[in-house]
């Protein structure tokens, strides 16, 4: 037989052998139960597919639910919180000193007027010194929305109320997102702010997936935050990776100082703010104008900043018309990693 007969017969043979492989399966099928088709079982598992991502869902929007539900008792608040009201906010601040040149300290993002209780000390030998919660974040009521301008007018308020005006208007200190609240605060002139800083922030916009703030929505978005804030490990890695080794190690009591504002109302929503519109920032137009103004400027950074680099850092003082930028020891929170140092470089700036 030749070559090309031969494939012939095994392709014949396996032909006959697929023939009566399935002339095999119709007779062990029920009489009358079609055939299964590729389409068929595709179909089924789709629909099992559906049915337990709807499942899995269910049972999960109902734990996100009850979790909330169980978590929704309100947490306790510090005694003797100072509070100032006027102009449409009710704000928690803090206070040392009780003469000189006032200054006022205001925290970054998921910072509160706590974060400045080593340096405020310190700048109080000399000046009257305040920090204060913003909106959204801490023991300040909240006020919606979180938007740079809209925290720059609880500044101005809150200069207004206790007095920090005409002749004892203050150095405003900006940390991190603050420093685009203090610099909007500033654009309102010499007659509202003495001088400016920004302390370890550039006041631009932080790039990030906004879609994150539309499509992590409640009850999700709670559950999610309240279960974060009752991590140790995580405040205390987040703790010890902006401030560093120079850093006093976070307590019991220090740990709570740091979650307790956290757990209060309106930061679930200042969160969701943040999300979907960012950190507060200022525009190209609003920094060309800090630019011209004739409120004196004043950068200062951690000279081991993860989140700035020193080109950064230039470019800031460049943006709002500072001289060129002071170092200081530290990562990102300098007001805790090297308190004098930061005291130091506000003190030259004042003087």
């Amino acid at each position: 037989m030749s070559e090309p007969q031969e494939r012939a017969g095994h392709l014949m043979s396996g032909f006959g052998n697929w023939h009566d492989a399935d002339q095999r399966a119709d007779a062990d099928r029920p009489r009358g139960r079609p055939r299964r088709s590729r389409r068929g079982r595709a179909w089924r598992f789709a629909r099992w597919l559906l049915l337990t991502v709807f499942v899995v869902g269910a049972a999960g929007t109902a734990a996100s639910f009850g979790y909330n539900l169980a978590t929704d008792a309100p947490v306790p608040r510090p005694a003797g919180l100072l509070m100032a009201s006027g102009g449409g906010f009710d704000t928690r601040y803090l206070e040392w000193g009780s003469s000189g040149t006032p200054v006022v300290l205001v925290p970054g993002a998921f910072e509160t007027a706590d974060t400045f209780s080593a340096l405020g000390p310190i700048l109080a030998a000399h000046h009257r010194v305040f920090a204060i919660d913003l909106t959204g974040t801490g023991y300040s009521a909240p006020s919606p929305p979180y938007d740079a301008s809209h925290l720059a007018a609880q500044v101005l308020a809150f200069l207004t109320v206790k007095d920090l005006t005409g002749a004892n208007v203050p150095v405003l200190v900006g940390h991190s997102s603050g420093a685009a609240v203090v610099g909007l605060a500033a654009l309102r002139g010499p007659a509202f702010v003495r001088g400016v800083v920004f302390l370890d922030g550039d006041a631009t916009p932080l790039g990030g997936p906004a879609f994150l703030g539309w499509l992590l929505v409640n009850p999700y978005r709670t559950t999610l935050l309240r279960l974060a804030l009752r991590q140790d490990w995580l405040i205390k890695d987040l703790y010890n990776s902006q401030c560093g080794p120079t850093c006093p190690p976070l307590s019991s009591t220090g740990l709570e100082a740091w979650r307790l504002p956290l757990q209060q109302p309106g930061f679930e929503s200042e969160v969701a703010y943040t999300l979907r519109h960012g950190i507060p920032a200022m525009t190209s137009a609003q920094f060309s104008q800090l630019r011209v103004s004739p409120v004196p400027k004043r950068v200062i950074f951690g000279v081991d900043d993860p989140q700035m680099s020193h080109a950064d850092a230039a470019a800031t003082a460049g943006l709002i018309g500072a001289p060129a930028p002071v170092y200081v020891p530290g990562r990102h929170l300098t007001m805790i990693s090297s308190p004098r140092q930061v005291a130091a470089a506000v003190l030259a700036f004042l003087t």
